[in-house]
């Protein structure tokens, strides 16, 4: 089991990525930072992990894909996938926003991304785990709990 939580960018412009992944790696030490060019690449990886936790960054539009459905895809073996993404557009329209609002998304980042906004979105995120991790080690009876599931 990895005791890590890695954040998976997916953008189908490389330029887009790299920069994502700089931003990223100046502030994030809870995991590893991986990128992604190729949506089908992303889903093979993200489905061959043990385990299903991470973080999402996702562009809105993967050239023939959406990140919509990129998420659809690893929500079996990543089910808080929707929760736990930062999706990314060129033009917040309505629509998008209505997709994300009915996927369960809740951080939309329009482009170009201002690396404060990327660096509150991810730590919100992480803040998530951080506080049912010390949850778990703070309290043995919740603990119990968890692990009968």
């Amino acid at each position: 089991m990895s005791d890590e939580l890695d954040v998976i960018i997916v953008d189908d412009d490389p330029s887009i990525c790299e920069v994502l992944s700089g931003i990223i790696k100046k502030f994030y030490t809870w995991g590893n930072v991986i990128s992604f060019t190729d949506v089908d690449e992303a889903i093979s990886y993200c489905l061959s992990l043990e385990v299903g936790v991470g973080i999402f960054v996702i562009d809105v539009f993967l050239g023939g894909k959406s990140g919509f459905c990129f998420l659809d895809s690893i929500k079996d073996k990543f089910p808080a996938a929707h929760e736990d993404s930062v999706v990314i557009t060129g033009s917040a329209s309505d629509d998008i926003v209505n997709m994300c609002i009915s996927s369960d998304v809740n951080y939309l980042l329009e482009k170009p991304i201002r690396p404060y906004a990327l660096q509150l979105a991810v730590r919100a995120i992480v803040t998530k785990y951080l506080t049912f991790a010390r949850r778990l080690l703070r309290d043995p009876a919740f603990a119990a709990n968890v692990t009968k599931f």
